[in-house]
């Protein structure tokens, strides 16, 4: 059955024949064994003309239902492999009607479409996720997020971006997980799971991308498609742990990175494309270039034209061009003259087919929306509330300003520009986010509280980024007359995403300058913060009594935050990603290297202690900053609860382990608050001696554990040696013998710790 489209008649039986010369199409359905689709790649490449095999390797930007004529004739001439950007699903089955029915091969398309966190039904944004620390919320909302993208005929979405980012001005940080490799790679691989779900020919499942390969968050000064410098040593500890994690997690698809990596842009990098993915990690699935970065190899300077750049992306391993066409005008004629051998085309183009075939795309290249659930379905929408619930971190609750009680409250204030802003909640990458689905705070309160309590809403700013205003007054005077404030500050979603890098980290605007005003006002005050990156607000943390961080929540949000607010859950969400005190710490990282001289609270000075003329030493001096210390205002892995959370009686079974041994943990967990709670248990680990040296804290483990008030738990792990594994000086992997220290808390400053070793 082929819904949405009458003009698309029906599949003729004999689709796959003339180029599958033993199957029948029900043996092709029922044999999708690896040497099966080796096969079947195998004769099909055969069949295939230089033409036809590079236009498999051409993806094409369409939109909307002119499409259709747009691309027919490039479609049957074999010219398109992949279109992207099209969420058209009439227009999407007619294309891949004309693909299977009117080329001389009968090869369907990929449809690709950035489904970055939500579809309709829009999740918090990664960096949140990744907040939640429960990979299985992220699966799940992939998994939603997948089935609400296939009613629009997308079989591959350009997701997960799984780049390491230790700089919060770079814009992307908000479509990644973190700053941790482990934390990262745990995510990459539950979103990549809950894409392509357990079998990728079944409806609602897409093709997966894990983007992007590699080093990309370290561009300099977190300035987007700039320069990045990583060594070896970092790329292989770091960048890459990630991208292996996907991989091994059979993700269908990479994409390339725009950026310049050590002189080499990734998209002409055989390093990375060919070495590591190819040759040492055993990659099958293909490589796509981000947009028009082939091209852009020029612009770079590593190539002096088109011609040029299509033969070193080629060169390198870009199986498929996103945008551009320089493959499609340039590879045959350097297949001619010799600058690039035939069968390094028919490598890339088997890598395409691979994909196609592991989708069942031969088979099935239709969308039948009958069998897909409806959009913002009950399950959508409950999965992304939990997960913002989840996803929220609570940075500072003074005298237990939070939770709120409706019974003690006769009015609150609400106040801010992101209160009720149904779109900014989502956050980037939003393209087919809907918006009227939004349960914005204002919304959700409103209708928590319904009427008992008076609710004063006043905006006070037309948006994140406007000045002051005579709004400010009239926030002050409902502030005076409220019982408590909840002011909804942060940043529009547009401040945050790709090219939208920001030098300055604050609170855009006068949000500051409202905070102070309405501190003045006498009246507790709750911020809570909707943001795409960490911001730096040491210049508000001391004049409000309570701090939400609330990223960019996603479609039910609203409810979230009100649960939270009101005592209904309890706050769980712990920092993927460390807040600065000011932007000039950048980059700040919790696993950071001891270096000669560590800091320490004793050797710290601060530059207004320095007397005048006082003599230039280097005597007991260490790593900090003058004016900024060597702490960051909040760290990784923080986050508090309604809960209170001890610690006690760290253990380690086996405290001498062998190579290839497992060490066993424990710890007693208890609740000693009043409220019931989720607690992310974190173990941390640091090797002593290295053949390089090692950071400070390596993150080996997480639980999220529900604890009742008054209950103690036992919370255990197991790390094998092979988890203690690093890159050392000749950048192969090793687990070296040695003393190790560990601790396990409820975030990198815990101070719990054991000692193990690894021994002969």
């Amino acid at each position: 059955m082929r819904p949405e489209s009458s003009t698309i008649p029906a599949l003729r039986s004999t689709l796959l024949a003339g180029f599958l010369v033993c199957l029948t199409v029900n043996d092709a359905m029922a044999d999708m064994s690896d040497q099966a689709i080796e096969r079947r790649v195998s004769e099909l490449l055969g069949q295939m003309t230089l033409e036809e095999k590079v236009g498999q390797m051409n993806q094409v930007h369409s939109e909307g239902p002119s499409a259709v004529d747009h691309l027919r004739h490039s479609i049957q001439s074999g010219n398109i492999g992949s279109i992207l950007n099209l969420v058209d699903v009439g227009a999407v089955n007619e294309l891949q009607r004309i693909a299977v029915e009117e080329s001389r091969l009968g090869i369907p398309l990929m449809v690709g479409r950035d489904v970055i966190h939500g579809f309709k039904t829009v999740m918090p944004i990664p960096l949140g996720q990744a907040a939640s620390w429960n990979p299985d919320i992220v699966r799940e909302g992939a998994r939603v997020a997948a089935l609400e993208a296939a009613t629009a005929g997308i079989n591959w979405t350009f997701a997960p971006m799984i780049d390491i980012s230790r700089d919060a001005r770079w814009g992307r940080i908000a479509e990644g997980f973190g700053e941790d490799a482990y934390l990262v790679s745990e995510m990459a691989v539950a979103m990549v799971e809950g894409f392509q779900g357990q079998d990728l020919t079944a409806p609602g499942s897409i093709a997966a991308c894990a983007k992007h390969f590699a080093g990309y968050g370290a561009v300099e000064s977190g300035r987007d498609y700039a320069t990045t410098n990583v060594s070896e040593y970092e790329m292989r500890n770091y960048y890459l742990r990630p991208f292996k994690a996907a991989v091994d997690a059979g993700v269908t698809t990479l994409m390339a990175s725009f950026a310049d990596i050590n002189g080499v842009p990734a998209t002409g990098n055989e390093f990375l494309m060919r070495q590591v993915l190819r040759d040492e990690w055993g990659f099958d699935g293909f490589v796509v270039s981000d947009w028009d970065s082939v091209r852009q190899l020029a612009i770079h300077g590593l190539t002096a034209n088109d011609r040029d750049s299509a033969l070193a992306a080629a060169t390198a391993g870009v199986d498929m061009e996103m945008f551009g066409q320089s493959y499609l005008q340039h590879l045959p004629d350097l297949v001619e003259d010799g600058s690039i051998d035939i069968a390094t085309i028919n490598a890339m183009v088997a890598n395409i087919l691979r994909a196609k075939f592991r989708l069942g795309l031969f088979e099935n290249p239709y969308t039948d929306t009958s069998g897909l659930p409806e959009i913002a379905n009950e399950h959508a929408l409950a999965t992304v509330q939990k997960a913002a619930l989840q996803s929220v971190v609570m940075l500072k609750n003074d005298h237990d300003t939070l939770p709120l009680s409706p019974e003690q409250l006769d009015s609150v204030a609400i106040i801010g520009p992101l209160a009720d802003a149904p779109y900014e909640q989502l956050g980037t990458w939003i393209f087919d986010g809907d918006r009227e689905l939004s349960v914005t705070p204002l919304q959700a309160i409103q209708d928590m509280l319904r009427k008992k309590v008076s609710v004063r809403y006043v905006r006070a700013m037309d948006t994140s980024r406007s000045r002051i205003s005579e709004a400010f007054d009239e926030a002050v005077e409902v502030a005076s007359d409220s019982d408590v404030v909840l002011l909804f500050l942060g940043e529009e979603s547009i401040l945050s995403g790709e090219a939208h890098s920001r030098a300055d980290i604050n609170l855009p605007g006068d949000q500051a300058e409202l905070v102070r005003r309405v501190r003045e006002a006498g009246k507790p005050v709750v911020a809570v913060i909707m943001a795409g990156r960490p911001l730096t607000l040491t210049n508000i943390v001391d004049q409000v009594d309570a701090i939400l961080f609330a990223w960019h929540p996603g479609t039910m949000g609203g409810p979230a935050i009100a649960d939270l607010l009101f005592g209904i859950e309890s706050p769980s969400g712990k920092l993927p990603v460390t807040f600065p005190r000011m932007v000039g710490q950048i980059p700040i990282y919790y696993n950071q290297k001891n270096t000669g001289k560590p800091p320490s609270a004793e050797t710290v000075i601060h530059i207004d202690d320095i007397d005048q003329h006082a003599p230039q030493t280097s005597f007991g001096m260490t790593a900090f900053h003058l004016d900024a210390g060597y702490t960051p205002l909040f760290a990784f892995g923080h986050g508090l609860s309604y809960g209170s959370f001890e610690y006690d009686n760290l253990r380690v079974e086996n405290p001498e382990v062998r190579p290839g041994g497992m060490l066993r943990v424990s710890v007693d967990l208890a609740n000693t608050g009043k409220a019931a709670a989720d607690e992310v248990v974190q173990l941390y680990v640091r090797d002593l001696v290295g053949n390089v040296t090692r950071p400070i804290r390596e993150l080996k483990g997480f639980r999220r554990v529900r604890v009742e008030p008054g209950e103690t738990t036992a919370v255990d792990f197991e790390l094998h040696t092979d988890d203690l594994a690093f890159y050392g000086r000749d950048h192969k992997l090793i687990t070296e013998l040695g003393d190790f220290h560990l601790w396990i808390g409820g975030s990198s400053e815990t101070d719990l710790r054991a000692e193990f070793r690894i021994v002969e």
